[in-house]
Formats: structure tokens, sequence, C-alpha cells
């Protein structure tokens, strides 16, 4: 007594496929007679957002609260590379929009670090913590620092991760 039962998949990659073939081709036919870019298709706008909502709640993912952020810099590449996929190299758009989608996410994630780090940075170096550091027993010192200062270890950490990879391998 075995049933058989079909995956439903949340975004048809055949027909995905088809949508991108034909607006790759309009887009090769717009650029021949020197016109913008066609409006991409309602579909393919869908496709790319369920991937990248999707992709947002991988485990490698789920645990940022900028989230939102992650995926609008997905969708956002996605169409501005969109023109780029090429039906005769991969049949695949959706591994390609995963790819593009997957890559954006870590670049957002490098930035809200960066971002992290100069706050941390500025926090140490501002007046303010100069004056709670002469009340160090405050409940206020406590919560701000639980916030805001990053511990030595983990601060150069951050600092040898934002030096060129050339300039990082002369210093070891």
């Amino acid at each position: 007594m075995s049933k058989t039962r079909s995956k439903i998949h949340y975004v048809d990659n055949k027909k995905l496929n088809e949508a991108m073939i034909a607006f790759v081709d309009k887009c090769k036919v717009a650029e021949e007679c020197g016109e913008p870019r066609p409006k991409i298709p309602e579909y393919i706008g869908e496709c790319v957002y369920k991937i990248a909502t999707r992709l947002a709640t991988n485990r490698n993912f789920s645990s940022y609260t900028y989230k939102d952020e992650m995926i609008a810099d997905g969708i956002e590449v996605c169409i501005r590379y969109m023109h780029n996929f090429n039906p005769e190299k991969s049949k695949n758009p959706f591994a390609y929009f995963t790819q593009i989608i997957y890559f954006a996410f870590l670049q957002r994630i490098q930035k809200e670090k960066k971002q992290a780090y100069i706050k941390a940075k500025s926090f140490e170096n501002s007046a303010i913590m100069n004056t709670l550091v002469d009340d160090a027993n405050s409940p206020y010192f406590t919560a701000i620092q639980q916030n805001y200062v990053i511990d030595g270890e983990k601060m150069a950490a951050m600092e040898e991760s934002f030096k060129p990879a050339n300039k990082r391998k002369k210093n070891k």
C-alpha cells in the first residue's frame, strides 16, 4: 500500500524557465533596437520574492534581526542581473536566483557587522563612555556595556576581517 506523493514546490522551475527565456529574448530585442529593458513579468517577480523569503528562513539566516533588509537586497540584485540569465547554459533559473540571493544575504551580513563595529568603536571613543567608566558600579554602565562594548578579541577579529585580503596575507 504505497502511495506516490508528488511534491508541491513553491516555485515551478519549468514554468519559471519558460518565463525567463521569453524575458531574456525580449531584453535582447530591446537592446538591439536601442530601447530600455522591458518590464519584468509579474510571475518572475513573485518567484524571486518567494525564493528570497524562503531562503531567509534557512537556518543560516533565520536568526538575524535585519532579515527584511536581506530579502530586499536579494530581490534588488536579482532584478539588476536578471537579464544576464543564459538559457543556453542553464535551464535552472531557480538555482540562478537562489545563488544571487544567497550572496546578497552574505553582503548584507557583512555590512551590518561593519556597522556594529563602527557603532561599538564610536561608543568606546565617546565622552559618554569615559564618563561612565568613572562610575563602573552604575547599573546604567553595565546595561550600556552589554549592548555596545565588544570585547578586545572580537574587536581585533572584526578589524582584521575588514582589511583587504592581500594585506591580511602580508601581516601573517
